[in-house]
């Protein structure tokens, strides 16, 4: 079996991150497989996987910053603010100009409130969004606060009659919807917009440099894990080194005493392995989560 740890993978088109989970469970030889953080089947790049134990590291990945690679067609809008919708707009986008493409971008960027896909995976009492508009009921989803901290033009193409292309570079926070962007961009130009191309380029400090196709994973299979577990914590983590008294302490939940280090962070045996992610507070260092063997 698979040691703990995460796994950084290519995903291809055409799979969800669900699909993805399946193979290395499979590749693995253990059920203990998660995502840290959904990608569109449409949508290629960079999924954290985490294996056994390391699958509680994942709730902080799915919060972590994303960067990302993608492409606005202006001139259509689908149902699904992408590509993998069908059609319901079209209005000629040949007569926009690559300066009213640039301004309609630029209020997309910093503290935003952005109306998610209604073809989301979001749950609206307990069911998903996605679902309901299949099932045919009109849904309208509450704007939430999301952060575009970069979203640079690289390209306006022009290849289509009645088209524009445009290929973006975003960083955003966890949450935001790259589909959204193109929707909204196509609003502000009164032609619509989805997304016809998406690849992540990074989860927080992981990105594709590191990532492994399936391909790849198969492999090596069952040895998938390409970040175990200590070093895993260690590159998402700020560390902290405790002794034996206080490996001790937290290893059975107790608390420590505060190191002054802005957390969450990672507490390391003497030994090097990692115990638990602790944060401080009412001066106290208290474990979220416990990672030490029983």
């Amino acid at each position: 079996m698979s040691a703990d740890g995460l796994i950084v993978v290519d995903k291809p088109g055409g799979m969800t991150s669900h699909d993805v989970v399946a193979r290395i469970r499979r590749l693995a030889r253990t059920r203990r497989v998660g995502h840290g953080g959904t990608l569109d089947p449409m949508a290629t790049g960079v999924l954290v996987i985490g294996v056994g134990r390391a699958t509680r590291l994942l709730t902080y990945v799915i919060g972590a910053g994303k960067s990302y690679t993608a492409t606005i067609r202006l001139g259509q809008a689908t149902v699904t603010d992408d590509a993998e919708g069908d059609v319901i707009a079209t209005t000629p986008a040949g007569a926009v100009t690559d300066d009213a493409v640039r301004a309609a971008l630029a209020p997309l960027t910093g503290e935003i409130d952005q109306v998610p896909s209604a073809v989301s995976a979001i749950k609206i009492n307990g069911e998903r969004a996605y679902k309901r508009v299949r099932d045919g009921e009109a849904v309208e989803l509450p704007a939430r606060r999301v952060t575009v901290s970069r979203l640079d033009v690289r390209e306006i193409r022009r290849d289509v009659p009645d088209v524009v292309d445009v290929d973006v570079d975003v960083t955003c926070s966890s949450g935001t919807y790259i589909r959204a962007l193109a929707r909204d961009a196509g609003l502000a130009l009164g032609v619509g917009g989805h997304l016809t191309a998406l690849r992540r380029t990074a989860v927080g400090g992981f990105g594709l440099a590191e990532a492994a196709t399936l391909a790849e994973l198969e492999e090596r299979a069952p040895e998938v894990v390409n970040l175990p577990l200590d070093a895993a914590a260690g590159r998402f983590f700020p560390r902290r080194d405790a002794t034996e008294a206080e490996a001790r302490t937290l290893s059975h939940g107790g608390p420590l005493a505060p190191a002054g280090i802005a957390g969450p962070y990672a507490v390391f045996g003497p030994a090097g392995g990692v115990i638990a992610i602790v944060s401080e507070r009412d001066g106290r260092a208290r474990a979220e989560i416990v990672l030490a063997p029983a």
